[in-house]
């Protein structure tokens, strides 16, 4: 299984391209678009890796307590496992518009 830090990773690539590409530059007049929304998703669930992360270095090192690291390791799942279920709902709703009949 991949860590978060891997997942996050490439869920930040992703954005960059769709950022690069020009997805989400339509013509709305107010609000975020969907490609800066999936930027700050991307960028929350990346920072709550590193402090997972920094957790656990702290933790190896004797300067951290196993519990702020078991904390850590749970939200930076919890947000990857949220992230990869509105991925899952976004697929699914793109793969519903490619059904529908013209």
């Amino acid at each position: 299984m991949a860590s978060p830090t891997i997942a996050a990773n490439a869920y930040a690539n992703l954005a960059r391209v769709l950022e690069n590409s020009g997805a989400g530059k339509g013509s709305e007049p107010s609000g975020q678009s969907f490609a800066s929304l999936l930027k700050d998703a991307v960028g929350s669930v990346m920072e709550s890796g590193r402090k997972s992360d920094a957790q656990t270095v702290a933790m190896a090192a004797g300067k951290a307590n196993v519990m702020d690291v078991v904390t850590a390791v749970a939200d930076t799942d919890v947000a990857v496992s949220t992230l990869v279920s509105v991925r899952d709902r976004v697929i699914a709703a793109y793969e519903d518009i490619m059904k529908m009949p013209i």
